[in-house]
């Protein structure tokens, strides 16, 4: 069974860099593939997650936040049709956020960032341990993006679909 791993806030405006294909020949004996400079990994080979964990700590440079998914929750991802309905547009990105762990009260959901006015980041539905949105490309919209660990009570990591499908492509492939 693979996994997916998740490392918060790593490689962002110059704080708690590393190099995700160095660590990912590191994980070598993992079967490990980095996808993309975010901090999001593919652990091909069988491995339980308290292992893994322990691996990616043992070799971070820095304390993170990880979050380890199951392969078939990805699997079940990209057979949904999250997004309904919503336009696919250049100035809006589909996104989602991992929650560290399911919330134990859920917001009502859809939801805008702001409230008022023009919405920079939509909250469309969440699923088990995943929500679903999009957001405007806007200096302000990591603002917005923020306020999802608040809005849940749980930290959370988040990462465009494309990220997601990337990240199916490597699982039903096995390269």
């Amino acid at each position: 069974m693979a996994l997916v791993v998740f490392l918060r806030g790593v490689n962002v405006g110059g704080h708690r860099t590393f190099r995700p294909s160095l660590l990912t020949q590191d994980l070598k004996h993992y079967d490990a593939v980095n996808i993309g400079a975010a901090g999001t990994f593919v652990i091909r080979k069988h491995a339980s997650q308290a292992e893994v964990r322990a691996e990616f700590k043992r070799r971070l440079p820095f304390e993170a936040e990880i979050m380890i998914c199951r392969h078939q929750d990805f699997l079940r991802l990209a057979a949904k049709n999250a997004f309904g309905g919503e336009p696919s547009r250049s100035d809006i990105v589909r996104f989602v956020s991992v929650l560290a762990k399911r919330p134990r009260i859920l917001p009502s959901l859809p939801r805008s960032l702001p409230a008022d006015g023009d919405w920079l980041v939509r909250i469309l539905a969440i699923d088990n341990r995943f929500v679903f949105g999009m957001y405007r490309r806007h200096m302000k919209t990591i603002r917005y993006l923020n306020k999802i660990d608040t809005l849940f009570g749980v930290p959370v990591t988040t990462r465009n679909w494309s990220t997601i499908t990337a990240i199916v492509k490597v699982l039903e492939s096995g390269q």
